[in-house]
């Protein structure tokens, strides 16, 4: 039966639902399905690494900026890694001008949280000289075009920008104490894990679909997050309130992010090979 077009701003939900009992979407996928997903690496030049991630239509571009502080008194031996995910009102009419909204303050913490947990960089490799010198890594995510997923597509891109990262050499002069920095050898960062996130939407308390755009999450009863590393391990769930999720339900979305783990870490290897020099 065909219905009619109107209806799905009348009753998004309503219209939804029909498309969710034939197990497919309004975009065409499949409820297990991911959008069409590119990564390209290095593009911004005045950045010491840099990312732009598509998922469908959001658009998530990292730059990772180093500069050179004094390690904190506590952790004499660490440096710095610095998160701030950025929604500017250029990305969708949904944000607003001006300081950080909730959402974009949320995505924020959630990178914090995945790099603390997944231990994607350790802050002891970051120190150049102990309780004297250590990188500080500004990583910041700017969304470009929001539909749906920023957590995923903000993840991604982070880890594509950390692993395209090049650190000139510094040493500390033991005379004048000045540290000194050689631009023409260069070190790549080293990534110790690879965390992927996988996000999915929870419609009546009870249907998962991953990979929401902006219109599935608003209709959505909750959403749910799952980190996991390139050893299958669950780095972090993230589910800010909404629909409870049984045993059962989690676990399908544990190995379905599993999967999508390994067809992100294709992804990057692709590209990253085919920028090397031969």
């Amino acid at each position: 039966t065909s219905f009619p077009i109107y209806c799905r701003t009348v009753e998004p939900l309503e219209y939804y639902r029909r498309f969710l009992k034939e197990n497919c979407r309004p975009d065409g996928r499949e409820l297990g399905e991911f959008r069409a997903t590119t990564v390209n690496i290095g593009s911004i030049t005045t950045a010491d690494g840099s990312a732009l991630v598509k998922l469908g239509n959001t658009t998530v571009i990292c730059g990772v900026k180093a500069e050179l502080a004094a390690p904190a008194v506590d952790s004499a031996n660490k440096g710095y890694i610095v998160p701030n995910v950025e929604l500017p009102s250029l990305c969708s009419t949904r944000f607003r001008s001006g300081p950080p909204g909730e959402e974009a303050q949320a995505a924020s913490q959630f990178i914090a949280d995945v790099i603390e947990n997944s231990q994607i960089i350790a802050k002891e490799d970051l120190c150049i000289a102990n309780g004297k010198l250590a990188w500080v890594l500004y990583c910041d995510i700017i969304c470009l075009d929001y539909d749906g997923n920023i957590l995923d597509a903000s993840a991604f891109a982070l880890l594509a920008a950390l692993k395209n990262v090049q650190l000139p050499s510094v040493t500390i002069n033991e005379e004048t104490g000045l540290s000194e920095v050689n631009l023409k050898q260069k070190n790549p960062l080293v990534i110790r894990k690879h965390p992927v996130a996988t996000s999915f939407a929870i419609f009546d308390d009870t249907l998962l679909v991953v990979d929401p755009t902006a219109e599935e999450e608003d209709l959505a009863t909750g959403t749910v997050t799952i980190v996991t590393d390139e050893e299958d391990r669950l780095c972090s769930v993230h589910k800010p309130g909404g629909s409870p999720l049984t045993g059962a339900k989690l676990q399908d979305c544990i190995t379905r992010a599993i999967t999508r783990h390994k067809e992100v870490k294709k992804l990057i290897d692709k590209v990253i090979k085919s920028i090397k020099p031969n």
